[in-house]
């Protein structure tokens, strides 16, 4: 029973680690598109396909552009960090 909690406290960490390492990627997909990029640019590129298919979705879902302002990223950051915490709070009940 140990052995799995520890690999179950493991498993959340890396989900964790994976979690911080989307939210830098979607920051700098929201400061870059200010400065308007070349979107052939094979970093630009990456960030746009690693974010759009939830941006997408996001913004299907709750219109949230005002005044040429795309606030569909702040909606993801506060979600990223929502399940952030959830599993953070799971895994203190398990350690």
């Amino acid at each position: 029973m140990a052995i799995l909690n520890d690999l179950l406290i493991v498993f959340g960490q890396m989900v964790l680690m994976l979690l911080q390492v989307y939210i830098f990627i979607v920051v700098a997909r929201a400061v870059i598109s200010w400065v308007g990029p070349d979107p052939y640019n094979p970093i630009v590129r990456f960030l746009y396909n690693a974010t759009d298919p939830i941006l997408q979705r996001i913004r299907r879902v709750l219109p949230l552009q005002f005044s040429g302002f795309d606030l569909s990223p702040l909606a993801l950051l506060f979600s990223l960090y929502f399940i952030q915490r959830l599993i953070q709070r799971l895994l203190l009940h398990l350690g």
